[in-house]
């Protein structure tokens, strides 16, 4: 299964399922695209995002307006039977019922099939289903089921929570965008030195790496509570090419990183996205998977 190869870096590609209010051929049409791109590209998997109205977490007007969008279940069942590796499906458990979630997870390809539970994105939130008892569900309902947790690599003590998730049953984490390599190393190494405490095996952490290219998708990547350290951001603001800043800045992180887990004997690994529906921010996420995936030895695929 996808985290068995963690030790030599797992690499992942992050895509958000079309607007809910597409139509059927447009969906195709947009699908056939994105698996033209990925098909250069030597990847272990997808993650498919399930995007929630996130404005109880911050009263700020968001930058790009908020959309919902097909569930990347039904999305991954109706439209991407021509994708023949596995997929992450996200799901921000406090949209579904326990019945749902009960639901998908009976039906689910644990072949094909991996998921990242999502929590409230704050404690305020009015949800249908809490974390805790939708990864009891798992436990109950489908255990077989390989389960995620997420990672924000800035937040304090956030090892204490990677540990209490795998103690919950997740077998990997998938971090929030980083910008921060020393946020993320910081955390790496917590989270490593702790498992080795507790005589635990330390589970496959996978760093996501955003492209950004423009003012407004910085802007984007700062409301959904992306840490960008001030001097870079006064960097991509200033920058003749703000894509090209920012690619250059994601593909240092990736090297930083890979350098600090395999010297700490860490499993890891990259999901590479872009948050924007731009084309030229998609083309640079592609190839930027395609450099991290030399990186990782795997060989740059050719376009």
């Amino acid at each position: 299964m996808l985290v068995d190869g963690a030790e030599s870096g797992i690499l992942l590609f992050g895509i958000t399922p079309p607007r809910l209010s597409t139509a059927p051929e447009r969906i195709r049409e947009i699908t056939a695209a994105t698996l033209a791109r990925l098909d250069v590209l030597d990847v272990d998997g997808l993650a498919l995002y399930d995007i929630d109205d996130e404005s109880d977490r911050n009263p700020e007007e968001r930058p790009f307006p908020y959309l919902p969008t097909i569930d990347p279940a039904a999305y991954h069942a109706d439209y991407l039977g021509g994708w023949d590796r596995p997929a992450v499906i996200y799901r921000c458990v406090g949209k579904y019922t326990e019945a749902e979630l009960r639901t998908w997870l009976r039906t689910s390809d644990t072949g094909q099939v991996l998921s990242v539970f999502v929590g409230a994105s704050s404690k305020d939130k009015t949800v249908r289903t809490r974390l805790s008892e939708a990864q009891d569900l798992r436990r109950e309902v489908r255990p077989d089921l390989l389960l995620g947790g997420v990672a924000i690599t800035e937040r304090p003590e956030e090892h204490l929570r990677l540990l209490a998730k795998q103690e919950a049953g997740c077998a990997y984490f998938i971090s929030q965008v980083v910008y921060s390599a020393d946020a993320a190393k910081s955390m790496v190494s917590d989270y490593y030195y702790a498992c080795r405490e507790r005589q635990l095996e330390p589970k496959p952490v996978v760093f996501t790496l955003s492209v950004c290219g423009s003012v407004k998708t910085l802007a984007f990547l700062k409301w959904l509570g992306v840490h960008v350290p001030r001097w870079l951001e006064n960097s991509l603001r200033h920058a003749e090419d703000t894509l090209a800043e920012s690619y250059q800045h994601c593909l240092a992180n990736a090297q930083d990183l890979i350098a600090f887990c395999r010297k700490l004997g860490m499993p890891f690994g990259f999901l590479v996205e872009s948050v924007s529906i731009r084309k030229v921010e998609i083309e640079a996420s592609v190839a930027l998977a395609a450099e991290v995936s030399a990186l990782l030895g795997r060989g740059r695929a050719s376009a």
